[in-house]
């Protein structure tokens, strides 16, 4: 039976190939969604080994945080630009459970995020949310919470504004763009714990600092960061 399983498998996919989220080349048995080559290839970052990385820099005089940290490293046109738009924009949401697995067994190495206690997803707004069908940060945010034993917290932190796209604006005006957009429905459960606010990507980190701003307000809250890439 587990013959003709194996055989069946393979007929469907000369049929309907899966193919890797980052390099688009034809998944094998046993590979999902991305393939071994890619998950041992990618830019590794290694933040969570470097306390003083670049993404703990972005926050240096504007956000107290613990640590802060990326897996990859985000190039146009490369590998990680690729999966991180299917995980975007076509429907791929287990790219996100994959990647924070991977992240979660980093991140379980280092003793400042062994200490957390909630993982924060970065939310979208309900139109937006409705629109996508998922909130890509959340499913990075699950991965997470599966390696370092720790409870995913969804709907505390909301997005009250629908705000417009950030690309193409400048830092500044993306920090403007983010003003009084979060709010936080029940500070009191946060209080007096260590929070990792999670997102996709960070490149200005005006959206992490905004959420940030808002988390910092609970009284006792420890803040650290993580995404999936770093925008160079």
């Amino acid at each position: 039976m587990g013959l003709i399983r194996t055989y069946l498998s393979d007929f469907i996919s000369l049929i309907f190939p899966q193919l890797c989220a980052a390099c688009h080349a034809s998944l094998v048995l046993g590979e999902d969604t991305i393939c071994t080559d890619c998950l041992y290839n990618l830019p590794y970052t290694n933040f969570h080994q470097q306390p003083d990385n670049i993404v703990a820099q972005q926050f240096w005089g504007k956000l107290p945080v613990e640590a802060a940290y990326a897996l990859y490293l985000f190039n146009k046109g490369g590998k990680v630009q690729q999966m991180m738009h299917h995980f975007k924009y076509d429907g791929m949401h287990r790219i996100g459970n994959i990647m924070g697995k991977i992240a979660g067994s980093q991140l379980a190495e280092n003793e400042t995020f062994k200490t957390v206690d909630y993982i924060i997803p970065v939310p979208l707004h309900k139109k937006r949310l409705k629109e996508r069908g998922y909130n890509q940060s959340a499913c990075f945010a699950e991965g997470l919470a599966e390696k370092l034993n720790a409870k995913v917290e969804l709907d505390n932190l909301i997005r009250t504004v629908a705000t417009k796209t950030q690309t193409h604006k400048s830092r500044f005006a993306r920090f403007e763009n983010m003003q009084e957009v979060f709010a936080i429905a029940n500070p009191g459960r946060l209080a007096n714990k260590h929070i990792l606010l999670v997102d996709d990507i960070v490149t200005t980190g005006s959206t992490l600092e905004a959420c940030g701003i808002e988390l910092l307000k609970v009284p006792g809250l420890k803040l650290s960061i993580a995404t999936i890439a770093y925008a160079v």
